[in-house]
């Protein structure tokens, strides 16, 4: 964890900087058009900005210093003004209109691509990621995004606002003007003093709000388990110590924008004041000086300095938004995908065979799991994997159902390498029904279906009716269309068992892999999931892991794990009458029944 945590204590590169906003650039690719015309109106605004002083200094030198302004004419410049007034108002709300409509969609778009490829990855991946930084990057870093872009915005109207500024204070009194650039280098100095020390803490800010999610989704999760076991104390003191982490974050930015950012900007633009005043002051010793031009110029000044405390402000939510984007870059630039298959992969399962040859698997890229795997599933035979935990039961499913590549030997479907099956093809043609069922938040027609419109109401009664599902759900209220909360807390293991059962079978699977199917059923329904298993596994090629070694006595064969290898195969009887270690646990299950 320390040297996780260390990775985000540390700021960012200027040249990480530079290839991260070039990236975030890239993804308002589609969006540039809108982008570009609030950067139009932000131009227009910049302009008018300009002029408005104008009017007033025009007003007060030619009528009102000498007296000789008629009510006509105090009309005229008020409605000018007035005009001024509206336009800039208009322009206003179509600058930021745009420019925020542009960033909404830019960071929805975001947030669909990193979603998209979460679903590319391979499951390594999820192994090894807490799902709360996951959600955390989906959810809170894209949110950030969207006041991030609107940095670029403040930048430009800034730029242009202390351009043009800069230029009216010029044709107004050159020298004075050139005096104020005096204190450009100086807040460009805070600017980089400030983003370099302001985006450690903001890195460390997101970590431990990624943290923080990852608890909060650990304890959702265990709920059950945590009051179970009476470890509600435990995890609140875990919760508000990582809590308290992040409150400390808070509490350093804080304290960085208090000192760094309005304070610094609004001392230097008083100075700038109290210095072209003062300046003015010695000019009009010698000649006189109109009222009208010192009221413009100071005008242009706060135009000169408020833009900057602007992007100063907004400093703080780019410092954020770049941690933010380098959070989301690092998982766009996760190479951890799932198992490629060959191009031009075209086979299809027709006859359902499956064989492993010499297969050998690592999860971490060292230490074997499955070692020389070798055995052969004919069509619409049933292979059963027994063994202790950890002998390499699972890992047999998972390189077979192509979550994880193997690492040598052969995977053969149909005498054909699996690698030359689309994947579409494999998850078309292998039906998984795992040990827990998972339901999804909906109904039982969605669960089963999977909105997949191109399976038919009437397939899903079929698929079951199959597997004697449609015994319990025809008495649901509301049958078919029943509500299902999340998870599915409010039906029993058989019963979510089941409709993982239906929800395989609706897509007429060539071959099925049961991951100890029969593991966690209750006794109310386990005479329905055995008759729907059966009816299941006619016809096609099985692959079972088992738990209850007396479901699978009538497998064609047994293969007997153990450390990642195969210590014993052959038939239910076969393997009885070697005495090994099936024998032994045979024996030992039916002793506990």
């Amino acid at each position: 964890m320390e040297k996780h945590q260390s990775e985000w204590s540390k700021s960012i590169p200027f040249a990480e900087q530079k290839v991260i906003i070039k990236r975030m650039f890239t993804f308002a690719k589609p969006f540039r058009k809108t982008f570009f015309a609030a950067i139009f109106f932000a131009l227009l605004l910049s302009v008018v900005n300009i002029l408005m002083p104008r009017i007033i200094q025009t007003f007060m030198d030619n009528y009102l210093t000498p007296k000789t302004a008629t009510q006509s004419v105090i009309f005229f410049f008020g409605a000018l003004y007035f005009f001024g007034v509206l336009v800039k108002a208009v322009i206003w709300f179509f600058q930021w209109f745009l420019y925020s409509m542009a960033s909404l969609k830019t960071f929805q778009h975001i947030r669909v691509l990193l979603f998209e490829k979460l679903h590319t990855l391979g499951m390594r991946y999820f192994d090894q990621t807490p799902a709360g930084s996951i959600v955390s990057r989906v959810s809170n870093d894209t949110e950030t995004l969207f006041d991030f872009w609107h940095v670029f915005l403040m930048l430009l109207t800034g730029v242009f606002a202390v351009g043009s500024s800069f230029v009216a204070m010029f044709l107004i009194a050159p020298h004075i003007a050139m005096i104020n650039l005096v204190f450009l280098p100086i807040l460009l100095v805070v600017i980089w003093y400030y983003q370099k020390f302001s985006s450690v803490i903001y890195r460390n800010m997101r970590e431990k709000l990624s943290q923080l999610n990852t608890k909060l989704n650990e304890s959702i999760s265990g709920m059950t388990i945590i009051q179970q076991f009476r470890q509600e104390a435990r995890v609140n003191a875990e919760f508000e110590a990582i809590n308290e982490d992040y409150l400390r974050t808070r509490y350093a930015m804080i304290k960085t924008n208090s000192l760094l950012l309005a304070p610094i900007i609004n001392l230097l633009y008083a100075l700038a004041v109290a210095m072209s005043l003062t300046l003015f002051g010695y000019d009009a010793l010698s000649s006189p000086v109109e009222v009208g031009m010192i009221y413009a110029f100071t005008t242009y000044v706060q135009g000169f300095f408020n833009p900057m405390n602007q992007m100063m402000d907004y400093l703080s939510v780019f410092t954020d938004g770049l941690v933010a984007a380098s959070r989301i870059l690092k998982i766009m630039n996760e190479e951890e995908v799932t198992p490629q298959q060959n191009p031009g992969a075209n086979q299809q399962v027709k006859e359902g065979k499956i064989e492993f040859r010499n297969v050998s698997f690592s999860y971490d890229g060292k230490h074997d799991v499955l070692k020389n795997i070798s055995f052969v599933a004919n069509p619409g035979e049933t292979v059963a994997l027994v063994g202790h935990t950890g002998s390499g039961k699972s890992s047999i499913i998972n390189v077979l159902m192509r979550f994880y590549e193997f690492g040598r030997g052969q995977i053969l479907i149909d005498d054909q390498d699996i690698r030359d099956f689309p994947i579409e093809e494999l998850r078309r043609k292998l039906g998984l029904v795992l040990q827990d069922a998972f339901m999804f938040y909906g109904d039982i027609s969605d669960n089963i279906r999977l909105l997949n419109k191109d399976i038919t109401q009437a397939e899903i009664k079929e698929a079951a009716e199959f597997v004697q599902a449609d015994h319990f759900i025809r008495e649901l209220p509301g049958g078919y269309h029943a509500k299902v909360i999340e998870r599915g807390a409010s039906y029993s293991s058989g019963q979510r068992q089941l409709l993982s059962f239906a929800r395989t079978m609706v897509t007429k699977p060539k071959i099925l892999i049961l991951d100890e199917a029969t593991a966690n059923i209750d006794t109310e329904t386990e005479g329905l999931i055995q008759e729907g298993l059966a009816n299941m596994r006619q016809g096609r090629t099985t692959i079972a892991i088992a738990h209850r070694l007396s479901t699978i006595r009538d497998a064609n064969l047994i293969l007997v794990l153990d450390k990642g290898r195969i210590v014993e195969e052959g038939t239910h009887q076969e393997l009885l009458a070697k005495g090994g270690l099936y024998g032994d646990m045979y024996k030992l299950q039916s002793s506990e029944e």
